[in-house]
């Protein structure tokens, strides 16, 4: 090992929204670095091509179904993994939607729920099982994907205001959590181009300057790795100075 530590060697993962954008690309990542690694989302058929590439690094993958909105479900998932893999050592909490991009005044009140519940109960949830695992085995590293949207008001209305509060849940994880060994962090993209962002770049003068869901990979392998371990209850933004 040298001075700086990336390598996630024995180490087991679990990337929520990760079947494409940046879920896909942080799973990937982590298994290159040693990891295996279980990725999660609603549609089967999309991860298990995700599965299959963590497969050809000459790492364990594995595809689980799971809404992360409902409870019963990430519990079947952290169970699911833990029968597979025996441990979870790092949680991405990745998956996220916006079904709303009206103005604020508009908004009805279905919106603010489906939202919610995603954006910040399901990792809220999901958060609490993955530690209580963690904690039983002496540790393991929470990354919630938040947004710059969730630092600075945006034209993303209700998602900004889900995505401000996941900044504090971690904050508030990282204070009560590590005591048991356990860091959460937050990881703050700016526009990147996805398909999940694609309503707001398609077409724009933007769209061919956009950073990638492969600019977030190395912040991500970063905060899962020893190479952060007095990193704890951050939230790091990358938005190439863009806010």
């Amino acid at each position: 090992m040298g001075i700086v530590d990336f390598s996630l060697d024995g180490k087991v993962a679990l990337v929520t929204g990760g079947s494409r954008g940046i879920g896909r690309v942080i799973a990937l990542a982590f298994a290159e670095a040693g990891a295996d690694v279980a990725v999660s989302s609603r549609k089967l058929p999309d991860l298990e091509a995700v599965a299959e590439e963590i497969r050809a690094t000459g790492r364990k993958g594995l595809a689980v179904s799971s809404h992360i909105a409902k409870p019963e479900e990430s519990k079947n998932l952290v169970e699911t993994v833990q029968k597979e893999f025996g441990r979870i050592d790092i949680l991405v909490n990745n998956a996220g939607t916006n079904p709303y991009l009206g103005p604020l005044i508009d908004a009805e009140e279905w919106v603010w729920d489906v939202t919610m519940n995603v954006n910040l109960k399901g990792p809220f949830i999901l958060g609490q099982m993955a530690a209580r695992v963690m904690r039983d085995q002496g540790g393991g590293n929470i990354i919630n994907i938040v947004s710059t949207a969730g630092i600075n008001p945006s034209m993303l209305h209700i998602y900004s205001v889900t995505k401000a509060a996941l900044i504090m849940l971690t904050r508030v994880m990282a204070m009560e959590w590590g005591k048991h060994n356990i860091r959460a962090n937050a990881i703050a993209p700016g526009m990147i181009k996805t398909r999940f962002s694609e309503a707001l770049w398609k077409g724009t003068p933007a769209e061919d300057k956009l950073a990638m869901p492969e600019d977030i990979a190395g912040a991500a392998l970063y905060l899962a790795s020893d190479a952060s371990r007095y990193v704890n209850g951050e939230t790091v933004v990358i938005s190439g100075a863009g806010g």
